[in-house]
């Protein structure tokens, strides 16, 4: 079994910035993937960053060149860096992690900014 606890969201104003973090325990031993999906009021759960069991990085359109994503191994820990926050990235916020036999997901931590 794998648990993701997602900490950092809060209220921010647009052009703020916010660090998510993912703490991750568990048997972890096999990774597909890692990273981080929104869902906000309305909208389809979507993948923003994924990171692969090497150092290939993948982003959304929507957030590439403002969202950072990275990865403690000592810390067993996944960040999520965002810039230049707007208010279209409010949302609830993810950790997910894909293995070979199963998706993992966190219990979200919300994300709001204000215009």
């Amino acid at each position: 079994q794998v648990q993701l606890v997602e900490s950092g969201g809060g209220l921010v104003q647009a052009g703020g910035s916010l660090n998510l973090s993912c703490l991750v325990s568990g048997s972890t031993f096999k990774i597909n993937s890692i990273g981080w999906s929104r869902e906000a009021p309305g909208k389809e759960r979507e993948l923003v960053a994924s990171m692969d069991s090497g150092v290939s990085t993948n982003y959304a359109d929507s957030v590439k060149d403002r969202f950072t994503i990275s990865r403690d191994h000592a810390k067993a820990t996944l960040y999520l860096q965002m810039n230049s926050l707007k208010p279209e990235d409010t949302a609830v916020y993810y950790c997910t992690l894909q293995t070979p036999w199963r998706n993992y997901w966190g219990r979200g931590t919300q994300v709001t900014v204000s215009s």
